[in-house]
């Protein structure tokens, strides 16, 4: 599913013109990149939790040139379902 689908699918549900739930979906998305940039967590309840998590920093390999690099302690973004969305996909079969 696209971030178009989401808008078509919140139109059609809503009955909202899909130019102001455009909008919508773009300010959500700048504003969870934003407080994540910050450093920030975002939690919603019965959904799931976008979370930072800590990678160490590490020694590894650069095969191409046959040498070792530092790569530095940094930070990515996660995605963390809730309980109740987790056991919901288990039980979908494709």
């Amino acid at each position: 599913m696209t971030k178009l689908d989401i808008i078509n699918e919140i139109s059609s549900k809503t009955g909202i013109e899909k130019t102001i739930v455009e909008e919508t979906v773009n300010a959500f998305l700048e504003t969870v990149k934003k407080a994540m940039t910050q450093g920030n967590n975002i939690y919603f309840r019965g959904f799931g939790s976008f979370i930072l998590k800590k990678r160490a920093k590490k020694i590894a390999r650069n095969i191409s040139q046959n040498t070792t690099i530092t790569v530095p302690e940094h930070y990515i973004p996660f995605f963390k379902p809730c309980k109740e969305f987790k056991d919901a996909v288990k039980k979908i079969k494709i």
